[in-house]
């Protein structure tokens, strides 16, 4: 077991399937971290988890709330874990926000050290989402950002139009200029748009600050809980405007998504090299029914 160093930890669990592999990955950090914080979302419509058995250093958050895949319920269960965390008298110095198929691939110190050597408030992807990418930048490298702008940053309009002896017709009207998309959008000179992973780490400065802003009855918040993917969107943007916060633009999370899709690879033995060679703290996604042995080889080599 690791030592604990000045820098304590704690885990904000997003989960809803898989209860054996949650329960693997609640082992390994309590073993790894000596039993740290962890506050877990697990949504019981999806499937049921056993509580009975978990240590007391677990915090279930209670009423759970039904989520969907890329919906603002995501965001609302991830804030309702941040107040639950921060409300707690041993509240950690850094939150590392996880799911059910994320497993460490770093040790316990490579991580506390790496995070207590640095001025960060938070690792998080946080990419610019602008008009002049949407339009001019030809590089395929630039398809996400184009498409974030097409999610966030556009307005659309559609017009259902039908006559009494033609089929119904529905037309719709996107604007996309921001001259256009101003009165519409929350966006401005002094808040712009930004969009990266879902999955990151701040400290409890970004924590509380993300919990204040989430409480406000803010232009923002109400824009992006009538939206999808705002899980990619809503916690970047709010960190990256923040004037007080300093960010890396980098997660510190391994994700092969180079099957192409709306979902990253399942990662095997056959990735052990390149998650070695990473610097990030965490990989995703994991799957003990395809192949547990990767995880078992991270156990030894992370213990």
């Amino acid at each position: 077991m690791e030592e604990r160093t000045s820098e304590s930890i704690g885990f904000i669990l997003l989960t809803h399937t898989k209860p054996l592999q949650i329960y693997r990955l609640i082992n390994k950090l309590n073993r790894m971290f000596n039993y740290p914080v962890i506050v877990c979302h697990h949504d019981f419509s999806i499937c049921d988890l056993s509580v009975d058995s978990l240590s007391k250093n677990i915090f279930l958050v209670r009423p759970h709330i039904q989520t969907e895949w890329a919906g603002f319920t995501l965001v609302e269960a991830t804030v309702k874990a941040l107040e639950l965390m921060y409300e707690l008298p041993d509240a950690p110095d850094w939150f590392v926000l996880l799911s059910g198929g994320d497993y460490p691939i770093k040790t316990a110190k490579q991580i506390l050290d790496d995070l207590g050597s640095n001025s960060y408030d938070a690792y998080i992807q946080h990419e610019k989402i602008t008009y002049e990418t949407y339009r001019y930048d030809i590089r395929e490298s630039m398809v996400w950002q184009k498409n974030s702008y097409q999610r966030y940053c556009t307005k659309s309009f559609v017009f259902n139009l039908s006559k009494k002896y033609c089929a119904q017709l529905n037309l719709e009207i996107r604007f996309e200029h921001p001259l256009l998309t101003k009165p519409f959008l929350p966006f401005s000179s002094k808040l712009a748009c930004f969009s990266g992973s879902q999955w990151f780490c701040a400290n409890r400065k970004a924590a509380e600050y993300i919990i204040d802003f989430h409480s406000q009855k803010n232009a923002l918040t109400l824009y992006y809980s009538k939206l999808k993917y705002t899980d990619e969107s809503y916690f970047q943007t709010i960190l990256a405007n923040a004037p007080y916060l300093r960010l890396q633009n980098d997660r510190r999370r391994y994700i092969d998504w180079s099957n192409g899709g709306s979902h990253p690879k399942t990662l095997l033995m056959e990735d052990l090299p390149n998650l070695l060679a990473s610097s990030a703290h965490f990989a995703r996604k994991f799957d003990i029914d395809i192949d547990s042995n990767i995880l078992d080889e991270l156990d030894t080599i992370t213990s």
